[in-house]
């Protein structure tokens, strides 16, 4: 079976007078049906960025967008606007990282979850406001009707968010891409917002994308994990082989700057060295060579020189060596 979602050598960029950001560089992975997918790495590694082009919100005049996207056989890069408008909040929908700037204040939530089943369904104002309450419930909202006649406000940062996965759910897409939902969520809410959005794709089967710069986050929830750094795939594999056993430097990296309950509570978290580089003049060869600690087992100048291969692990380092040294 064909996978739901296939990128392919996506590039974003943002023509600037300073010159051109490359913020997505040659991006691909696949997403089959019913699995979730975690994209991680710091802020300003092409995540974001990544996901409104295949939702295809970039504006055009102002980005250069090359590749290939495809869902479920249509692509999305060079389908029309009025296609692409068919898609969104329909069979491809996105839960935006702010819930209080993407919520407009002046309507009720109930009235926000209506006009996107009305929009998107054609369904009536009469069946559109029961089914806003619906899916309140689904996404579990307590006293659903009372709470739909409110406005964002009168919400905590976590029922807003909920309001949020409800707008997305609201017509049983395909495919939800979640942007850094649990950001500014304390951590029982943020487990309360994965354990919601497992379920969802458990029973509905929804493909789901999880935008996190939070490695330990995707731990309990996603199947797959994709690691970018520098707008590229750097590394990509099951959460069992990322979390457990990561093969590239910057994953590792990732993992030791995040706290962990099952190991040593004395040892001190192992921050990344240097700072991540510009995209628009990036460095020559491996992008994180200048913050890797693993350069002088390669060899000469090649991480300096050479673009690692675009694969699992793209790294220099043979996989085997670099888990030889994982306590480096």
């Amino acid at each position: 079976m064909s996978p739901l979602l296939s990128v392919r050598d996506l590039r974003v960029r943002f023509p600037l007078d300073d010159g051109v950001v490359k913020a997505v560089d040659g991006l691909s992975f696949d997403l089959d049906r019913g699995r979730m997918l975690a994209i991680v790495g710091e802020s300003g590694s092409g995540k974001s960025v990544a996901n409104l082009a295949v939702l295809g919100l970039h504006d055009r005049r102002r980005t250069e967008i090359d590749g290939e996207v495809r869902f479920d056989g249509t692509d999305l890069l060079t389908a029309s606007e009025r296609q692409l408008a068919r898609l969104r909040g329909d069979r491809i929908a996105m839960i935006f990282q702010d819930p209080l700037t993407a919520l407009s204040p002046y309507h009720t939530v109930g009235e926000q979850i209506a006009e996107s089943y009305r929009r998107h369904c054609g369904a009536s104002r009469a069946r559109a406001r029961e089914r806003a309450i619906e899916v309140l419930a689904r996404v579990g909202i307590p006293h659903p009707r009372l709470r739909a006649t409110e406005y964002p406000h009168q919400f905590s940062g976590g029922m807003r968010q909920r309001v949020m996965i409800a707008i997305a759910l609201v017509c049983d897409p395909d495919l939800l891409i979640a942007d850094e939902p649990t950001t500014a969520l304390d951590v029982t809410v943020q487990a309360q917002i994965l354990d919601l959005l497992g379920g969802i794709r458990q029973e509905y089967g929804t493909s789901v994308i999880l935008v996190t710069h939070d490695l330990g986050l995707v731990a309990g929830a996603a199947d797959e994990v994709l690691v970018m750094y520098a707008g590229r795939c750097v590394e990509r594999g099951t959460v069992r082989e990322v979390l457990k056993a990561p093969r590239h430097p910057y994953s590792r990296g990732l993992l030791a700057a995040t706290p962990r309950l099952d190991g040593d509570l004395t040892r001190a978290l192992e921050p990344i060295e240097g700072q991540p580089p510009s995209l628009i003049d990036p460095p020559p060869g491996c992008a994180f060579h200048p913050r890797c600690a693993y350069t002088t087992l390669v060899g000469g100048d090649r991480c300096r020189t050479e673009r690692p291969v675009a694969r699992d692990v793209a790294c220099h380092l043979a996989p085997d060596v670099l888990l030889d040294r994982k306590d480096r």
